[in-house]
């Protein structure tokens, strides 16, 4: 059973495409939501956080105060990446076992935002990366999050630039709104269920 990496751009349209996926039968993993819970539930986690972001960050029934932690870590790179240093490996166990877990599929999918930057893409077997043109993405945020223009591209500045993320990724989907995604889609499930049989 492969396991399949599903990463893009803020706004590109990646969990649009795993909905696709998982609507053809496949598992997705949705890291991002699963860091969330494991935040609110993992001892070591909670343990760790506290200890270096403040045991305020919490409130008396180990409740994360997210808003607060974001104040902490949103304008300050080094506490950032020392938080993504606590969550991250706990993330990558939690998928492992998850991954072990499914069953009658060719392969997995892990959707993550940071897939690349974390590392975890190096412990999987192959990588699709979402596309679509960046005024598009912007936009797509901005109506999502009802955020600003430079609100968005604060948090484009702490991902991986496009050309790096296509030199690194082997599979990719174009969410333009010119091309049909779900032909896309349709098309790499096929390959990828292939692939998996051989």
């Amino acid at each position: 059973m492969l396991k399949i990496g599903i990463t893009g751009g803020i706004g590109s349209g990646k969990s649009t495409v795993c909905h696709l996926f998982s609507l053809l039968g496949i598992p997705v993993y949705d890291a991002d939501s699963r860091a969330k819970i494991l935040m609110n539930s993992d001892p070591e986690i909670i343990k760790s956080v506290k200890k270096h972001f403040g045991k305020e960050t919490y409130d008396k029934e180990d409740n994360l105060n997210r808003k607060l932690l974001g104040s902490i870590v949103f304008n300050d790179l080094k506490k950032l990446n020392l938080l993504n240093s606590i969550i991250h490996p706990e993330v990558q166990k939690d998928h492992e076992r998850w991954h072990l877990k499914q069953e009658n599929c060719s392969y997995t999918i892990k959707e993550a935002a940071l897939l690349f930057e974390s590392g975890s893409y190096k412990k999987l077997d192959l990588i699709i990366l979402v596309s679509a043109p960046l005024e598009l993405r912007i936009q797509r945020t901005m109506q999502r999050d009802h955020t600003t223009r430079s609100e968005v591209m604060a948090r484009l500045k702490k991902q991986w630039p496009e050309t790096r993320r296509k030199k690194t990724a082997q599979l990719f989907l174009l969410n333009d709104e010119q091309h049909s995604i779900i032909e896309q889609v349709s098309s790499l499930h096929a390959y990828l269920c292939n692939l998996a049989s051989k």
